[in-house]
């Protein structure tokens, strides 16, 4: 199944892109979505999207980068004589945040959900 999709798309590309017919529909669907791109409407989700993408990096980002940071340590840093210690130490444990960590649908909870 995966092979006649990859097919599939490639005989799509291929037509889009090889034929003249192809090159003209390319070309009309690169201009709607330049056209898309630019309206207002389209521009005005853009920024609001960039602003909750900005305060959720300020407000979690910190803690993020700890929790990463500690699990790479924990994965990569340590040799198998220390997997046997079965204490918590300040490096393997996860760092200590100031609030809870949100996922993405709690950033903006005042937005509808589809």
């Amino acid at each position: 199944m995966k092979g006649k999709l990859t097919f599939l798309v490639g005989a799509g590309v291929g037509y889009l892109l090889g034929t003249r017919a192809g090159r003209q529909q390319f070309e009309k669907i690169k201009g709607w979505a330049t056209e898309t791109w630019q309206d207002p409407r389209v521009q005005g989700y853009v920024k609001d999207a960039e602003s909750a993408a900005a305060d959720f990096a300020k407000t979690q980002g910190g803690a993020l980068k700890d929790k990463a940071v500690s699990t790479a340590k924990g994965a990569f840093g340590g040799s198998k004589d220390d997997s046997s210690d079965t204490s918590t130490t300040s490096e393997t444990s996860y760092p200590q945040t100031e609030g809870p960590l949100v996922d993405a649908d709690d950033a903006n909870p005042n937005t509808p959900r589809t």
